[in-house]
Protein backbone atom coordinates (compact mmCIF):
# COMPACT_ATOMS: atom_id res chain seq x y z
CA UNK A 1 0.00 0.00 0.00
CA UNK A 2 1.63 3.13 -0.68
CA UNK A 3 2.00 6.11 1.73
CA UNK A 4 0.29 9.10 0.80
CA UNK A 5 2.48 12.57 0.50
CA UNK A 6 2.20 16.49 -0.02
CA UNK A 7 4.42 17.27 -2.88
CA UNK A 8 3.79 21.26 -1.71
CA UNK A 9 4.01 22.01 2.27
CA UNK A 10 1.58 24.37 1.30
CA UNK A 11 -1.12 22.55 0.84
CA UNK A 12 -0.65 20.36 3.78
CA UNK A 13 0.04 23.59 5.89
CA UNK A 14 -3.55 24.61 4.18
CA UNK A 15 -5.07 21.81 5.24
CA UNK A 16 -4.45 21.50 8.99
CA UNK A 17 -4.09 25.18 9.43
CA UNK A 18 -8.62 25.31 10.42
CA UNK A 19 -7.68 22.65 13.09
CA UNK A 20 -4.72 24.53 14.67
CA UNK A 21 -6.44 27.05 14.58
CA UNK A 22 -9.33 25.47 16.36
CA UNK A 23 -6.92 24.28 19.14
CA UNK A 24 -4.91 27.53 19.01
CA UNK A 25 -8.37 29.67 19.87
CA UNK A 26 -10.56 27.41 22.16
CA UNK A 27 -7.53 25.86 24.48
CA UNK A 28 -3.99 27.06 24.19
CA UNK A 29 -5.20 31.01 24.49
CA UNK A 30 -7.59 30.39 27.03
CA UNK A 31 -4.95 28.07 29.06
CA UNK A 32 -2.56 30.80 28.87
CA UNK A 33 -4.87 33.33 30.07
CA UNK A 34 -5.55 30.95 32.55
CA UNK A 35 -1.77 30.41 33.93
CA UNK A 36 -1.42 34.32 33.77
CA UNK A 37 -4.37 35.44 35.50
CA UNK A 38 -3.46 32.34 38.45
CA UNK A 39 -0.18 34.33 39.30
CA UNK A 40 -1.20 37.74 39.19
CA UNK A 41 -4.36 39.59 40.72
CA UNK A 42 -6.84 40.23 38.23
CA UNK A 43 -9.27 43.44 38.79
CA UNK A 44 -13.43 42.67 38.76
CA UNK A 45 -13.66 45.95 35.79
CA UNK A 46 -10.51 45.58 34.47
CA UNK A 47 -7.45 48.02 35.12
CA UNK A 48 -4.51 46.02 34.62
CA UNK A 49 -3.26 42.68 36.52
CA UNK A 50 -0.40 42.80 40.02
CA UNK A 51 2.06 39.75 40.25
CA UNK A 52 1.26 37.88 43.37
CA UNK A 53 3.04 34.87 42.61
CA UNK A 54 1.70 31.70 44.17
CA UNK A 55 -0.59 34.23 46.79
CA UNK A 56 -3.90 33.13 44.94
CA UNK A 57 -2.82 29.20 45.34
CA UNK A 58 -1.70 29.78 49.02
CA UNK A 59 -5.08 31.39 49.34
CA UNK A 60 -7.36 28.66 48.03
CA UNK A 61 -5.39 25.97 49.73
CA UNK A 62 -5.84 27.42 53.25
CA UNK A 63 -9.47 27.70 52.58
CA UNK A 64 -11.45 25.00 53.88
CA UNK A 65 -14.79 25.39 51.71
CA UNK A 66 -12.08 24.45 48.79
CA UNK A 67 -11.11 21.28 50.20
CA UNK A 68 -14.91 20.65 50.96
CA UNK A 69 -15.60 21.32 46.95
CA UNK A 70 -12.65 18.51 46.56
CA UNK A 71 -14.02 15.97 48.59
CA UNK A 72 -17.28 16.24 47.29
CA UNK A 73 -15.82 16.52 43.58
CA UNK A 74 -14.18 13.05 44.41
CA UNK A 75 -17.22 11.49 45.65
CA UNK A 76 -19.31 12.16 42.76
CA UNK A 77 -16.79 11.14 40.53
CA UNK A 78 -16.04 7.64 42.36
CA UNK A 79 -20.17 7.09 42.75
CA UNK A 80 -20.88 7.99 39.18
CA UNK A 81 -17.76 6.34 37.54
CA UNK A 82 -18.66 2.94 39.38
CA UNK A 83 -22.60 3.17 38.03
CA UNK A 84 -22.33 4.43 34.90
CA UNK A 85 -19.69 1.71 34.19
CA UNK A 86 -21.74 -1.41 36.10
CA UNK A 87 -25.16 -0.19 34.13
CA UNK A 88 -23.38 -0.32 30.59
CA UNK A 89 -21.79 -3.64 31.25
CA UNK A 90 -24.99 -5.09 32.02
CA UNK A 91 -26.56 -3.51 29.38
CA UNK A 92 -24.37 -4.80 26.85
CA UNK A 93 -23.98 -8.21 28.37
CA UNK A 94 -27.51 -8.15 27.28
CA UNK A 95 -27.75 -6.42 23.85
CA UNK A 96 -24.91 -9.02 22.72
CA UNK A 97 -26.48 -11.90 23.77
CA UNK A 98 -29.04 -10.86 21.36
CA UNK A 99 -32.29 -11.60 22.99
CA UNK A 100 -35.43 -10.16 22.10
CA UNK A 101 -35.57 -6.57 20.94
CA UNK A 102 -31.89 -6.62 21.26
CA UNK A 103 -31.57 -4.46 17.99
CA UNK A 104 -33.98 -1.95 18.93
CA UNK A 105 -32.29 -2.10 22.25
CA UNK A 106 -28.57 -1.73 20.90
CA UNK A 107 -29.53 1.84 19.44
CA UNK A 108 -31.98 3.25 22.19
CA UNK A 109 -28.78 2.83 24.66
CA UNK A 110 -27.13 5.18 21.98
CA UNK A 111 -29.49 8.03 21.93
CA UNK A 112 -28.84 9.58 25.73
CA UNK A 113 -25.38 10.32 25.08
CA UNK A 114 -26.85 13.16 22.30
CA UNK A 115 -28.42 15.12 25.09
CA UNK A 116 -26.77 18.17 26.41
CA UNK A 117 -25.87 17.73 30.06
CA UNK A 118 -28.76 20.90 30.90
CA UNK A 119 -31.13 18.78 29.26
CA UNK A 120 -30.61 16.28 31.25
CA UNK A 121 -30.35 18.16 34.45
CA UNK A 122 -33.82 19.33 34.06
CA UNK A 123 -35.62 16.25 33.02
CA UNK A 124 -34.00 14.57 36.36
CA UNK A 125 -34.71 17.64 38.76
CA UNK A 126 -38.52 16.70 37.67
CA UNK A 127 -38.18 13.27 38.27
CA UNK A 128 -36.69 13.77 41.77
CA UNK A 129 -38.48 16.42 42.98
CA UNK A 130 -39.86 15.60 45.85
CA UNK A 131 -43.17 17.20 45.96
CA UNK A 132 -44.23 17.54 41.65
CA UNK A 133 -42.31 14.52 40.59
CA UNK A 134 -41.97 10.70 39.93
CA UNK A 135 -40.28 11.00 43.43
CA UNK A 136 -43.20 12.50 45.25
CA UNK A 137 -44.99 9.06 44.82
CA UNK A 138 -42.30 7.61 47.48
CA UNK A 139 -42.58 10.59 49.57
CA UNK A 140 -46.63 10.00 50.45
CA UNK A 141 -46.08 6.72 51.01
CA UNK A 142 -42.99 7.54 53.38
CA UNK A 143 -43.79 10.74 53.83
CA UNK A 144 -40.39 13.08 54.47
CA UNK A 145 -38.27 10.23 53.24
CA UNK A 146 -36.61 11.97 50.16
CA UNK A 147 -35.82 15.79 50.09
CA UNK A 148 -33.08 16.68 47.48
CA UNK A 149 -33.66 20.15 48.42
CA UNK A 150 -32.58 20.33 51.99
CA UNK A 151 -30.70 16.91 52.34
CA UNK A 152 -27.28 16.94 50.97
CA UNK A 153 -26.57 13.16 51.03
CA UNK A 154 -30.47 13.31 48.84
CA UNK A 155 -29.17 16.00 46.53
CA UNK A 156 -25.53 14.01 45.93
CA UNK A 157 -27.37 11.14 45.16
CA UNK A 158 -29.82 12.95 42.47
CA UNK A 159 -26.73 13.87 40.44
CA UNK A 160 -25.09 11.16 41.28
CA UNK A 161 -28.16 9.55 38.71
CA UNK A 162 -28.14 12.02 36.71
CA UNK A 163 -24.69 11.78 35.57
CA UNK A 164 -23.95 8.47 35.56
CA UNK A 165 -27.21 8.01 33.30
CA UNK A 166 -25.61 10.36 31.22
CA UNK A 167 -22.55 8.85 30.33
CA UNK A 168 -23.79 5.04 30.24
CA UNK A 169 -24.74 5.63 26.71
CA UNK A 170 -21.13 6.05 25.77
CA UNK A 171 -19.79 3.48 27.82
CA UNK A 172 -22.36 0.98 26.08
CA UNK A 173 -20.78 1.49 22.91
CA UNK A 174 -17.45 0.78 23.49
CA UNK A 175 -18.56 -2.26 26.25
CA UNK A 176 -20.78 -3.35 23.56
CA UNK A 177 -18.09 -3.13 20.66
CA UNK A 178 -15.48 -4.85 23.11
CA UNK A 179 -17.88 -8.18 23.72
CA UNK A 180 -18.83 -8.50 19.71
CA UNK A 181 -14.95 -8.33 18.82
CA UNK A 182 -14.59 -11.42 21.18
CA UNK A 183 -14.50 -14.55 18.93
CA UNK A 184 -17.82 -16.54 19.08
CA UNK A 185 -15.56 -19.88 18.91
CA UNK A 186 -14.33 -19.37 23.00
CA UNK A 187 -17.39 -19.10 23.67
CA UNK A 188 -19.10 -21.86 21.91
CA UNK A 189 -16.04 -24.19 23.44
CA UNK A 190 -17.02 -22.80 26.48
CA UNK A 191 -20.48 -23.75 26.36
CA UNK A 192 -19.21 -27.10 25.09
CA UNK A 193 -17.56 -27.77 28.03
CA UNK A 194 -20.34 -26.93 30.19
CA UNK A 195 -19.83 -23.58 31.12
CA UNK A 196 -23.00 -21.89 31.84
CA UNK A 197 -23.57 -17.82 30.78
CA UNK A 198 -22.42 -16.41 33.77
CA UNK A 199 -19.28 -18.89 34.09
CA UNK A 200 -18.61 -18.11 30.69
CA UNK A 201 -19.12 -14.27 31.21
CA UNK A 202 -16.75 -14.33 34.10
CA UNK A 203 -14.35 -16.42 32.78
CA UNK A 204 -13.76 -15.41 29.06
CA UNK A 205 -15.44 -12.30 28.52
CA UNK A 206 -14.70 -10.02 31.35
CA UNK A 207 -10.86 -11.04 31.21
CA UNK A 208 -10.88 -9.78 27.41
CA UNK A 209 -12.39 -6.83 28.14
CA UNK A 210 -9.86 -5.65 30.65
CA UNK A 211 -8.06 -2.79 27.92
CA UNK A 212 -11.94 -1.39 27.09
CA UNK A 213 -12.42 -1.37 31.44
CA UNK A 214 -9.21 0.41 31.53
CA UNK A 215 -10.32 2.92 28.44
CA UNK A 216 -13.78 3.70 29.98
CA UNK A 217 -12.57 3.96 33.91
CA UNK A 218 -9.98 7.18 32.71
CA UNK A 219 -12.66 8.86 30.18
CA UNK A 220 -15.35 8.25 33.21
CA UNK A 221 -13.61 9.64 36.02
CA UNK A 222 -12.10 12.94 34.15
CA UNK A 223 -15.61 13.51 32.64
CA UNK A 224 -16.64 13.35 35.94
CA UNK A 225 -13.96 16.16 37.45
CA UNK A 226 -14.45 18.24 34.24
CA UNK A 227 -18.04 17.86 32.45
CA UNK A 228 -20.63 17.74 35.19
CA UNK A 229 -21.11 21.56 35.47
CA UNK A 230 -24.37 21.63 33.69
CA UNK A 231 -26.04 18.67 35.68
CA UNK A 232 -25.06 20.64 39.11
CA UNK A 233 -26.41 24.02 37.39
CA UNK A 234 -29.37 23.15 36.74
CA UNK A 235 -30.58 20.60 39.48
CA UNK A 236 -29.14 21.66 42.84
CA UNK A 237 -26.49 25.01 42.01
CA UNK A 238 -23.99 23.59 44.11
CA UNK A 239 -26.33 23.12 47.25
CA UNK A 240 -28.09 22.47 49.77
CA UNK A 241 -25.55 24.05 51.70
CA UNK A 242 -22.41 23.58 49.26
CA UNK A 243 -23.06 19.60 49.50
CA UNK A 244 -23.04 19.25 45.80
CA UNK A 245 -20.13 22.58 45.34
CA UNK A 246 -18.10 20.48 42.71
CA UNK A 247 -14.46 21.74 41.68
CA UNK A 248 -15.71 22.70 38.37
CA UNK A 249 -19.26 24.19 39.56
CA UNK A 250 -17.12 26.35 42.44
CA UNK A 251 -14.73 27.77 39.74
CA UNK A 252 -17.40 29.04 37.63
CA UNK A 253 -19.24 30.79 41.29
CA UNK A 254 -15.83 32.44 42.15
CA UNK A 255 -15.03 33.65 38.95
CA UNK A 256 -18.26 34.55 37.06
CA UNK A 257 -20.63 35.80 40.81
CA UNK A 258 -17.83 36.19 43.20
CA UNK A 259 -15.99 38.15 40.42
CA UNK A 260 -12.57 36.76 41.78
CA UNK A 261 -11.08 36.02 38.42
CA UNK A 262 -7.72 35.28 39.20
CA UNK A 263 -8.64 32.57 42.23
CA UNK A 264 -11.47 30.72 39.60
CA UNK A 265 -8.38 30.35 37.10
CA UNK A 266 -6.00 29.24 39.94
CA UNK A 267 -8.84 26.89 40.84
CA UNK A 268 -9.19 25.74 37.01
CA UNK A 269 -4.69 25.36 37.11
CA UNK A 270 -5.22 23.12 40.17
CA UNK A 271 -8.12 20.78 38.48
CA UNK A 272 -6.26 20.55 35.69
CA UNK A 273 -3.22 19.13 37.70
CA UNK A 274 -5.62 16.94 39.67
CA UNK A 275 -7.15 15.40 36.98
CA UNK A 276 -3.65 15.06 34.91
CA UNK A 277 -2.06 13.58 38.05
CA UNK A 278 -5.50 10.96 38.12
CA UNK A 279 -4.83 9.98 34.64
CA UNK A 280 -1.06 9.56 35.33
CA UNK A 281 -1.78 7.26 38.40
CA UNK A 282 -4.06 5.27 36.41
CA UNK A 283 -1.75 4.58 33.50
CA UNK A 284 0.93 3.92 36.08
CA UNK A 285 -0.69 1.16 38.02
CA UNK A 286 -3.77 0.24 37.00
CA UNK A 287 -2.91 -0.46 33.13
CA UNK A 288 -0.30 -2.89 34.44
CA UNK A 289 -3.07 -5.51 35.37
CA UNK A 290 -4.25 -5.03 31.68
CA UNK A 291 -3.54 -7.58 29.13
CA UNK A 292 -3.84 -6.44 25.38
CA UNK A 293 -3.15 -10.07 23.70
Amino acid sequence: MRRAYFKNNWIAALVVAPQLMIIFVFFYWPTSQALYWAFTLEQPWGGGNEWVGFENFRTILNDGRYWDSVWVSCVYAFFTTALAMGMSLILALFADRQLRGYRFFRVGMIWPYAIAAPAVGLAFRFIFNPSAGVASYLNLAFPGVWDPILNGDHAMAMIVFAGAWKQVAYNFIFFLAALQSIPRSLLEAGAIDGARVLRRMLDIQLPLLAPTFFFVLVINITDSFTDSFGIVDTMTGGGPARATNLMVYKIYEDGFRGLDYSGAAAQSIILMVLVVALTVFQFRFIERKVHYS
